[in-house]
């Protein structure tokens, strides 16, 4: 009863092809991974040639209509207010424009996935709207127009003689 081992040198060998294997895999892994990332910044890249630059969070997108608005606003100049008032006109609408600015920069920097959220939930309640609009569309235009249609309904004629 003499079970047959293999020798150290058959156990290394196997092990070493195991190995050899594991690299050859790994490596595939790895050029599949740079290739897929190589392909998506060439998709990213020809998107933005094509399309320009796409709008950031939310979040962002709040940032930049506040600061917008604010540049608007420190920028008018309005005869309304006269020579000697313009500059008085213009502490004032800077510091309007400063208040706003430090109340909504808070609540931007705390909690800027609240706004990627209302967001998505503006979109899904316009697609709602326009899903409604269009329902209510294809009744009016395909309902029949026939002779014997006078109405919307059943209903009473009324003799207005």
């Amino acid at each position: 009863m003499s079970e047959e081992r293999p020798t150290s040198d058959a156990a290394q060998e196997e092990a070493g092809d195991e190995v050899r294997a594991e690299e050859a895999r790994a490596t595939d892994a790895d050029a599949w991974a740079k290739a897929c990332a190589e392909d998506l910044a060439a998709e990213k890249a020809r998107r933005r040639a094509a399309y320009g630059t796409p709008p950031g969070s939310a979040a962002e997108e709040l940032r930049k209509l506040v600061d917008a608005v604010a540049d608007k606003l420190s920028g008018l100049n309005s005869p309304l207010f006269g020579a000697v008032a313009s500059g008085t006109a213009q502490q004032m609408v800077n510091q309007v424009v400063q208040q706003a600015k430090a109340a909504v920069e808070p609540v931007i920097e705390r909690n800027p996935d609240v706004f990627d959220h209302l967001a998505a939930a503006g979109s899904e309640l316009l697609a709602a709207y326009r899903s409604a609009v269009e329902a209510q569309e294809r009744r009016w235009t395909t309902r029949d127009k026939g002779p014997h249609d006078e109405g919307t309904g059943p209903g009473e004629h009324i003799d207005l003689d």
